[in-house]
């Protein structure tokens, strides 16, 4: 009986084949419109969490000043670090992987006819496993390097290519305004990251010879601290806050003159925001689903007004009010998953190009499809029954009357 009802149904959707397909055209735009937008938002909460993480694992970072959260994000300034606090955060703090002083500067690097705008930063080797950089050629610095405030550099992938092209650049000295090194090493790129910031334009030099050759002083402008793999990164914040008030001599019950960031929250924020919009996006995106159903509604209610004779001779040779009914329930329900299948096709489409076009991954879900499609079955059924229970309650001898 099922078959043949579905077969009834589809016999009347292909006599009527514009009008069936702009029917379901609302559930078609509805469906794609959803994948396509919960994919894209997915994929976009897959790249900031990348980027965060390429920063560095478990790292936290600690600057001077008051950071202040809401929408302006302002920060105060505050009493710069010495590299004595990061020692004593090494030293005195358990569970850490590394711990990086920093100071940084933006200068102009120079190699024979070519000069790129940059940012020179001064740090450690603590630096390189504290933000998990990779060496793609050529080495760390040594122990007498750093001691002694060696002129050499390692340089970030973009100030490589602005400065050598093709060429290695192992050996070569560049020159950072007045400052001459030596290039000793190049960092595996790891691109742009999701805040639109270059994270390869720098070159990282020992701290010493930065604070002594280009700032002039011995300040230390933040600290990068990374806690050992399964070390509660809260509970290092808390012991670095702790020691950092005592070592800066802040009152009880005064106001830190520092902050300490911990990018595992980062993370947490930025993906819960990322989320939060990719479920706002499809909600409006499955409006679309709603105007499909009162679409196919209509177009069931001109049906049923178009076939009421041929209702009323179903009834009278003997055709129940529910196989009426069904008949109708039927067509609406093929109308509405024929929308939800090509739906599917052209979101999954949508979603791939518009992830190319954003760079960011294409994170496929099947249960979002299986959510989409059952909902415009659901669809259907929903706004199918109340035309196909008018149908199925005609009286036969009004329905064979009617012209």
């Amino acid at each position: 009986m099922l078959k043949e009802t579905i077969l009834l149904a589809l016999r009347e959707i292909r006599r009527n084949l514009m009008r069936s397909s702009l029917t379901i055209l609302g559930i078609v735009i509805g469906v794609a419109a959803v994948i396509t937008m919960v994919t894209l938002g997915r994929g976009a909460t897959a790249q900031v969490t990348s980027d965060i993480t390429k920063l560095g694992t478990n790292l936290l970072q600690i600057r001077p000043g008051q950071h202040r959260h809401g929408p302006g994000g302002t920060q105060s300034t505050g009493k710069m670090f010495k590299v004595d606090d990061a020692d004593a955060i090494d030293r005195e703090i358990f569970g850490l992987a590394a711990v990086a002083p920093i100071a940084s500067q933006t200068t102009q690097a120079i190699y024979g006819n070519e000069n790129w705008v940059t940012s020179v930063i001064g740090s450690t080797r603590a630096y390189l496993q504290a933000c998990n950089w990779q060496i793609k050629s050529g080495r760390q610095f040594t122990d007498s390097e750093l001691r002694g405030g060696k002129g050499v550099c390692i340089l970030g992938a973009t100030v490589h290519k602005k400065l050598f092209g093709g060429q290695d650049p192992l050996g070569n000295i560049i020159r950072l305004e007045k400052l001459s090194c030596r290039v000793i090493g190049v960092l595996e790129s790891k691109g742009q990251s999701s805040f639109g910031t270059d994270q390869d334009d720098f070159v990282l030099i020992p701290l010493r010879t930065f604070q002594r050759r280009i700032a002039g002083n011995i300040d230390v402008s933040r600290i990068y601290v990374s806690a050992e793999d399964g070390v509660s990164t809260s509970k290092v914040e808390q012991d670095i806050e702790r020691l950092m008030r005592e070592r800066r001599r802040i009152a009880m019950g005064k106001e830190d003159d520092f902050y300490v960031r911990d990018m595992q929250e980062l993370v947490s924020t930025m993906t819960g925001t990322t989320r939060v919009l990719t479920g706002l996006l499809g909600a409006v995106a499955a409006v679309s689903l709603l105007v499909g159903g009162i679409g196919i509604m209509n177009i069931m209610l001109v049906s049923v007004t178009e076939r009421t004779r041929e209702i009323g001779i179903r009834l009278a040779i003997g055709a129940l009010e529910r196989d009426v009914l069904m008949q109708f329930l039927v067509e609406a329900v093929v109308l509405s998953s024929f929308g939800g299948l090509i739906g599917i096709i052209l979101g999954v489409v949508a979603a791939a190009i518009g992830a190319r076009i954003l760079a960011v991954p294409f994170v496929f879900d099947p249960g979002i499809v299986a959510v989409a499609f059952l909902f415009s079955a659901a669809v259907g059924v929903i706004f199918g029954y109340f035309p196909a229970r008018q149908a199925g309650q005609l009286d036969p001898i009004e329905a064979l009357r009617h012209e």
